[in-house]
């Protein structure tokens, strides 16, 4: 059995009525600081995803330019590795392959939930597997700089980027942890595949699922958590996406 999400943010409290603004940012921010990602539930009509997550930075454009995206089956998208079909997807952080810093948070609302099996988000810890490593390993994966590149589906669309990063990058505001099992090039070094390997293996023992419910909204920090998603059968499953930027804490 998968573990279940223990850092739950009810937005309705106890008497039925919407929790307030200011005591669902502070309680998501002390259940961010400690896990990683919150999971929003019970959320009422009166809130809106949109504004909560302007409330915690800029947006960040996805790979077609929009700010909002939506993550359900897409026509012509069975064949590759990508979001916008049914298949699983490998566990990864979020913009390994920008230039520049990968997004801070990532934002997920359900419009449509599932009706079937499968179709969970799953996320686990990068920075807990970062440090079971042992040091030499730490310090190769902060020194080693790596060619990351886009996903087969962005590359048929046009999108062929390929960026250099370290796989942990030490940030003031936090340690970055970049990953993704299939579109690192490896190359001819025979060191970073069972890296990559303990990485997913840690993955699949430690995640967690999420089976979103109709207005759930998940969030998560990108330079922190890893995240995947099961299979699922349901063509109508519809979620919205939301990539936010680093705020700087200075």
């Amino acid at each position: 059995m998968p573990k279940q999400p223990d850092s739950l943010l009810s937005l309705t409290t106890f008497n039925g009525t919407p929790l307030s603004d200011d005591m669902a940012l502070t309680t998501f921010h002390s259940l961010m600081d400690r896990h990683g990602y919150v999971l929003m539930r019970n959320v009422p009509e009166s809130f809106d995803p949109v504004a909560f997550c302007k409330g915690l930075g800029d947006f960040v454009p996805q790979y077609t330019g929009v700010l909002v995206g939506d993550v359900t089956p897409e026509p012509g998208m069975d064949e590759f590795y990508h979001a916008g079909n049914t298949k699983p997807l490998y566990p990864h952080s979020e913009g390994y392959d920008f230039e520049g810093l990968p997004p801070r948070y990532l934002a997920l609302w359900c419009e449509t939930p599932n009706t079937g099996a499968g179709g969970e988000t799953t996320l686990a810890d990068a920075r807990t597997w970062a440090e079971s490593l042992d040091e030499e390993d730490r310090t190769y994966l902060r020194e080693r700089i790596f060619e990351w590149q886009t996903t087969d589906a962005m590359r048929n669309l046009g999108l062929d980027l390929h960026p250099e990063h370290p796989v942990i990058e030490d940030h003031p505001d936090g340690t970055i942890v970049r990953y993704s099992f299939n579109n690192l090039n490896r190359g001819d070094d025979e060191r970073i595949g069972p890296l990559l390997a303990s990485a997913k293996e840690y993955f699949e023992r430690e995640h967690v699922a999420i089976q979103y419910e109709r207005r759930d909204m998940l969030v998560f920090d990108n330079w922190r958590m890893l995240h995947a998603r099961n299979a699922f059968t349901d063509t109508g499953r519809h979620l919205r996406r939301i990539q936010i930027a680093h705020r700087s804490a200075a």
